[in-house]
Order: C-alpha cells, then sequence, then structure tokens
C-alpha cells in the first residue's frame, strides 16, 4: 500500500488539528469515554501521528494498536481514572515510535560475522591428520604469531627480515616465535 503524505499547507492544519486541546480536568464522579468510542475518535489521527514518525503504515498502525492495548489494560474500558487519555494516547505513541526507531537503528547497524573460510574438499583430502591438527592449532595463534611462524619457517626469513617486513624490532621477532612455539607445542600435546 501507497501512503500519499499531504500537501504542506494540509499538513499544517492536520498539526493545528492533532494540537491536544485544553480541557478542564473532569470532576471525579463522571465517567470517562468507553474506550471503544475513544477508539474510533482517535485512532486515525494517532496512526497519522506515528507515520510521520515511523515512515511506515503497517508499523505505524501497530505502534497505536499497542497503545490503545496498554491503556487498556492499565485503565480498563471505562478510563474514569484517567483526567485526559488524549495526552496518554499521543505520549505513548511518540515513545512507542521512538523505540521502534531505536530499534531499527540497532538491528541497521548490526554486521553479522564474515563466514568463517571453509576450505576445499580438495585440501581436506591431501592433508595428512598431522598437518590439519597443526592448521586447527596455528588458528587458534594471534595474527602476529601466525605471521611471525609462517615468515620463519615457511617463506624461510632471516629474524632481521622479518623484523623489517612487520616494522618491529629483532627482539619482538624473538620473542614472539618462541612464544608461538611455545602456544603450539601445548595445543598439540593436548590434542593428542
Amino acid at each position: 500500500m501507497i501512503v500519499v503524505l499531504p500537501l504542506p499547507s494540509a499538513l499544517l492544519r492536520w498539526t493545528r488539528r492533532a494540537q491536544p486541546r485544553s480541557r478542564p480536568p473532569r470532576p471525579s464522579g463522571e465517567a470517562g469515554p468507553p474506550i471503544n468510542q475513544l477508539y474510533h475518535a482517535r485512532r486515525l489521527n494517532l496512526v497519522r501521528l506515528a507515520i510521520l514518525l515511523v515512515d511506515d503504515l503497517p508499523t505505524a498502525e501497530d505502534v497505536v494498536q499497542d497503545v490503545f492495548a496498554a491503556l487498556y489494560r492499565r485503565h480498563g474500558a471505562d478510563l474514569r481514572a484517567l483526567t485526559d487519555p488524549d495526552a496518554y494516547l499521543t505520549t505513548g505513541v511518540m515513545n512507542a515510535a521512538r523505540s521502534v526507531l531505536r530499534r531499527r537503528r540497532s538491528a541497521r547497524a548490526y554486521l553479522p560475522p564474515p563466514p568463517s573460510a571453509v576450505p576445499a574438499a580438495e585440501d581436506e583430502a591431501l592433508l595428512g591428520h598431522g598437518d590439519a591438527q597443526v592448521l586447527a592449532a596455528m588458528r587458534r595463534l594471534t595474527t602476529r604469531q601466525r605471521q611471525v611462524l609462517v615468515l620463519r619457517y615457511w617463506s624461510e626469513l632471516s629474524e632481521q627480515e622479518i623484523a623489517d617486513a612487520l616494522r618491529v624490532s629483532r627482539g619482538t621477532v624473538k620473542s614472539t616465535v618462541n612464544r608461538a612455539l611455545a602456544i603450539l607445542r601445548g595445543l598439540l600435546e593436548d590434542s593428542r
């Protein structure tokens, strides 16, 4: 369903109509309007207000319905305890619309974690059991530790070449290699 918003002049007239009316408080003995009459009288204006806030007709209708349901749960059908039900409803719609917008913002900000890399079937078939264990243990090391071990033992670079490539000191390379090898030994012994 497509919602066409009114022209600015019509919008101005609507906002003047939607302004809360100042009413004298009701005497305590006078009964308030039944909730179904209030629903039929105010629902359309509240849906219009909610559409302006959440920019979505189905969500706006849900917001208004939830506010009326909360009003009924809290005060019942006769609404005698409520001095200004219109103000209660308007405030409820504004708060519920803000909650919807907060949930939307949180949902849009969520980035799912990237899917983990799945090795090809050929790679798994060619790897021996020991190689698969070493690769699994390597995945548990930090990025720097993996980099240093690969450059040292796969690329066969010297400590100074690794230090230059990673822009760290030679001592950092030595200590990182020693820590990484100790962790790998521990992980591989645990897996046996």
